[in-house]
């Protein structure tokens, strides 16, 4: 007496498929995602999370929102760090006519602003 397996069975929920050993399998996929462009910031959000934050890497997977938890997390930081930018050099003094008196000078004053704003944006947005 031959029994005859069904090939796809549902319980509780999930689909089951059958394997050619004879035995079911779970059909787990992820979700379908977003599919964004991800810049410097969204690749190091997610390198911190993969390697620091597991827990938090796999829900965000699992649940289909990494890739878009990545993009404003990036879209974030950019407007952050431009926002901290135009701050720190009207604190600083900074202006065109420095630029077109003194370019060296400018351009040293320009660097160090725009490190000190994206170091701000590393430990309040990427790292947390």
């Amino acid at each position: 007496m031959s029994k005859e397996l069904a090939e796809v069975i549902v319980e509780n929920g999930i689909v089951y498929r059958l394997g050619k050993d004879d035995l079911y399998y779970p059909d787990l996929r992820l979700p379908e995602g977003t599919h964004y462009n991800i810049g410097k910031y969204g690749i190091m959000r997610w390198e911190y999370l993969r390697t620091n934050r597991r827990e938090k890497y796999l829900r965000l997977m699992l649940d289909g929102k990494l890739n878009e938890h990545l993009y404003e997390i990036d879209e974030e930081c950019h407007a952050r760090v431009e926002l901290l930018i135009e701050q720190m050099k009207a604190g600083a003094g900074i202006t065109e006519e420095l630029k077109a008196a003194e370019q060296m000078k400018w351009i040293g004053l320009m660097n160090n602003v725009k490190s000190a704003a994206e170091e701000i944006v590393l430990r309040e947005l990427v790292y947390v």
